[in-house]
């Protein structure tokens, strides 16, 4: 295997409805950086999906019409290959020998994926999150593959705010003792307080701040844990962060975890002199819609409307819908209210 390279990657995806004669009918979701490919519930995989409310028989990616697929990112830890899968050459984990990811190989492994699959042309390609920069980079790589385009709280490049933060929880990761230079025992707790961290720093940003106040404010816990002291957790927005930060631990590979986040800030949707518009001249798509959230601090919505206006130059039906979902970040999983209605009016 050449250095950077990957030979031969096993691509994990789920599928429901059923593909038209003529192939024209199919739907691709991206992930954001953490979920699987499970997206919704099937007679195969009956457990709730990520985004089980979105996809399904009269939802707003109806299955009844279309075929739809979601993939599981490459590098990740849900079934296709990433830094915990086996590399044949040495018959061990990759860990930190697999090459620098980028949101570019996503997008090509899902050009991959269809072409084994058969499937020419997508009805429409959807990303949120990470997924956003994933389905943009499947267009500006393969635009004659593609037609409409669906971001949701997402952009063309990540901003200094968020690449900040995320390099923050890659630290605090790779400080953890047992993260041992990404040779940890795969089967073991490995940096699990510096995936805890890393996760409670995360969820902080994935919502609002008029949420955590509406949600939980000054109000004090009943379940302090003894051993804190006189710094143990008071508050019940402790608590709630605790108890989600220690559900992630286990559930996801930590040098995954930094592969696809470091994959997030070195995405760059530009030309390389920063130019969006010149580098969008490759698309050749016929609709968009752009989704924000006023409240994101991630994808702010000043970034949406960049991607908008820069599309606007090269598209003829762009629409950017500016959403007050209170949830931040998180709404797209959440706040179906609004989600749904903007998304099935659209496909």
């Amino acid at each position: 295997m050449k250095r950077g390279e990957i030979v031969s990657p096993t691509i994990a995806y789920e599928t429901w409805g059923t593909l038209s004669s003529d192939a024209s009918n199919c739907i691709f979701i991206f992930t954001g950086l953490s979920p699987s490919a499970h997206a919704s519930s099937s007679k195969e995989d009956p457990s709730t999906g990520w985004w089980e409310d979105m996809v399904g028989p009269n939802k707003p990616i109806d299955t009844n019409e279309f075929f739809v697929i979601c993939m599981n990112s490459l590098g990740s830890c849900f079934g296709s290959t990433g830094p915990i899968s086996v590399n044949p050459d040495t018959n061990a984990p990759y860990r930190l020998s697999f090459p620098v990811l980028s949101v570019e190989d996503i997008a090509n492994a899902a050009s991959e994926l269809l072409n084994v699959l058969g499937i020419d042309f997508l009805h429409t390609v959807i990303g949120p999150s990470m997924g956003g920069m994933s389905a943009l980079s499947f267009c500006l790589l393969h635009p004659l593959k593609v037609k409409r385009l669906i971001s949701i709280s997402s952009a063309a490049r990540s901003s200094p705010f968020s690449i900040a933060l995320r390099s923050l929880q890659r630290e605090i990761i790779r400080n953890d003792p047992n993260w041992e230079e990404g040779n940890y025992d795969l089967d073991g707790n490995g940096p699990s307080n510096g995936m805890r961290l890393a996760r409670k720093l995360g969820m902080i940003t994935y919502r609002s701040a008029s949420e955590w106040s509406n949600r939980f404010g000054r109000e004090r816990t009943q379940d302090k844990d003894p051993k804190g002291g006189a710094f143990g957790i008071d508050f019940e927005i402790e608590s709630y962060l605790e108890s989600h930060a220690n559900k992630f631990i286990g559930a996801f590979d930590p040098n995954c975890y930094l592969y696809l986040s470091r994959a997030m800030d070195l995405f760059d949707a530009s030309d390389p002199d920063g130019n969006l518009e010149n580098s969008l001249k490759k698309l050749d798509l016929d609709q968009v819609l752009v989704i924000g959230v006023k409240t994101d601090l991630l994808f702010p919505i000043s970034q949406q409307e960049e991607l908008a206006l820069a599309l606007e130059k090269y598209v003829e039906d762009v629409r950017l819908v500016q959403l007050d979902s209170i949830q931040g970040h998180d709404s797209f999983l959440v706040d179906m209210d609004r989600f749904r209605p903007v998304v099935s009016s659209f496909i």
